[in-house]
């Protein structure tokens, strides 16, 4: 245990598949009425990262990691900040590198296993404000990356970070990787690259003797971007040794708080091994919900303006 079932039931009528559950929203979903303060803190590699806080004044901190090729802008991000501040709980998105509008300092950029960034990010929190209670979400990369931290630091969390709750999650990188490979799911590896590539070009203005930009112009599928651009970056051997070796659920056994996970059965970019159901059976610090329906990053309710997700995501976490 445990295996959670779903309450979601089924989104809109006009959403008639995975991809729209997936498509719709990430187009056309607007959240209003949330400001952020940004604050710019120093990673240990001479980098930096930008942190935005929505505060209600609250002893209790929702800290959320955002997607691939995200924001804190992010319609999925500001409404989990709208949620929880409603609900009298501060909320802090913080941007990977590269992301949230400004480029970086260091020649890496950003991955589904920079769980090191969250750390960063954690322990200024931890150091620099008396938060009594503090939770961690995370969506699609993010998820992952909060899981993987979780699982790094077992029980030697912070005591603050109660409870972690993610969503629309690669538990498994090299099965959502495989996902991109299929012609079903062109639509979204175009988007995706589109605007990695857009990234490394902008990474080369800074270090012009590292990028190889006519090779970049051949990239045509992920596996060739992060063989050529992500791994090389990184310190990895290629786009396999990479999936793998960051791969989050290579730590979640060793998880040690409750943490809700929650995959849609229709998810587009997720593959099989994304839906950890052992893992969860017997580890009692795992609540694995798999609703029939979502989408990648749906879950949209009908004349509702927060999904049934995010709805999920402050009962388990806030409630006892």
């Amino acid at each position: 245990m445990p295996i959670v079932p779903s309450t979601y039931t089924k989104p809109p009528g006009y959403l008639i598949n995975g991809h729209f559950e997936t498509i719709v929203p990430s187009l056309f979903r607007k959240i209003e009425g949330v400001l952020y303060e940004r604050e710019k803190i120093d990673t240990p590699d001479q980098d930096f990262l930008n942190l935005d806080w929505s505060r209600v004044g609250s002893k209790k901190l929702l800290i959320v990691s955002h997607g691939l090729e995200g924001d804190s802008y992010r319609h999925y991000a500001m409404a989990l900040v709208k949620l929880f501040n409603q609900n009298g709980i501060d909320a802090l998105v913080w941007n990977n590198r590269t992301c949230g509008g400004e480029m970086n300092l260091q020649p890496i950029l950003y991955h589904h296993g920079a769980s090191y960034d969250l750390d960063s990010t954690i322990k200024h929190v931890v150091s620099n404000y008396e938060y009594e209670e503090i939770y961690l979400c995370g969506i699609s990369m993010g998820g992952a990356q909060t899981l993987k931290y979780l699982g790094e630091n077992g029980a030697d969390i912070p005591f603050e970070i109660k409870k972690a709750a993610v969503y629309s999650t690669p538990c498994n990188l090299p099965s959502s990787a495989a996902t991109l490979r299929m012609k079903r799911n062109a639509i979204y590896k175009k988007k995706f690259l589109n605007k990695l590539k857009e990234k490394i070009r902008r990474k080369a203005l800074q270090f012009p003797d590292l990028i190889d930009l006519e090779a970049l112009e051949r990239v045509r599928d992920f596996d060739t971007f992060d063989t050529q651009f992500t791994a090389k970056l990184h310190g990895f051997k290629d786009a396999a040794d990479f999936y793998q070796s960051v791969s989050a659920d290579n730590w979640m056994e060793d998880i040690s708080i409750p943490t809700l996970i929650i995959n849609a059965l229709n998810d587009p970019l997720l593959g099989p091994e994304c839906y950890p159901v052992e893992l969860a059976k017997n580890k009692s610090e795992i609540f694995l919900e798999m609703p029939t329906r979502g989408g990648h990053t749906g879950f949209v309710q009908s004349g509702e303006e927060f999904t049934w997700a995010e709805k999920r995501f402050l009962d388990f976490l806030v409630n006892p």
